[in-house]
């Protein structure tokens, strides 16, 4: 996390290294450096060299770029692939001139190995699909069944599920080779909620 400065990447310049969420306006939020920390912490196997990544609900980008950090293999055919979505278009603006920026994501973005797109984050993004690591940076009511279809086999995602104002769970989804689908909860967040793109 330290290889990517999260003072580029927050709206309020004076909460950027707060161990707390702070607003980067639509109601969104970047989260708390210890969530980052938790979610990086629960992927690490699956965030290696050559990996393809899904970041839902990138919001800052700050997440998608540390991640794009930590699978980026420059020279390989695989050289890594981190594809943050944000159903907000001026957040993904947002987010892609803070990388710009950044002198650690800048090459990334330049060499596609990172990209911040525009979409549904409940539908994913299918296009690279299936990827090895997705991370959800906001709550869903349920398990989004797209996401776990995207999900390649021996892949992991981590997401918070639950209702907006109600208990909310990290949980983690493990797909193994077979297709067989595994769910678990970590401990309980809170977490802005994961809103349709129609609902926006």
């Amino acid at each position: 996390m330290m290889s990517v400065d999260r003072g580029n990447f927050a709206s309020i310049p004076q909460m950027a290294y707060m161990d707390a969420p702070s607003p980067i306006g639509h109601g969104a939020t970047i989260s708390a450096p210890h969530m980052h920390a938790y979610c990086l912490e629960a992927l690490s196997p699956w965030l290696t060299p050559g990996a393809k990544v899904l970041d839902v609900g990138s919001g800052s980008g700050y997440l998608a770029a540390v991640m794009a950090t930590l699978v980026q293999d420059r020279g390989s055919k695989a050289p890594g692939l981190v594809i943050g979505v944000e159903y907000i278009p001026t957040l993904v603006e947002a987010a892609l001139q803070s990388a710009e920026r950044d002198p650690t994501s800048r090459p990334l973005l330049d060499a596609g190995i990172l990209q911040l797109r525009v979409g549904d984050g409940w539908q994913g993004w299918p296009e690279s699909a299936p990827y090895d690591a997705i991370h959800v940076g906001a709550a869903a009511a349920t398990v989004p069944q797209a996401l776990v279809r995207q999900l390649a086999p021996g892949g992991r995602l981590v997401l918070p599920v639950g209702l907006d104002g109600q208990e909310q769970v990290l949980t983690v989804v493990d797909k193994d080779y077979t297709g067989h689908v595994k769910t678990k909860g970590l401990f309980s967040v809170q977490y802005v909620p994961l809103v349709h793109r129609n609902e926006a």
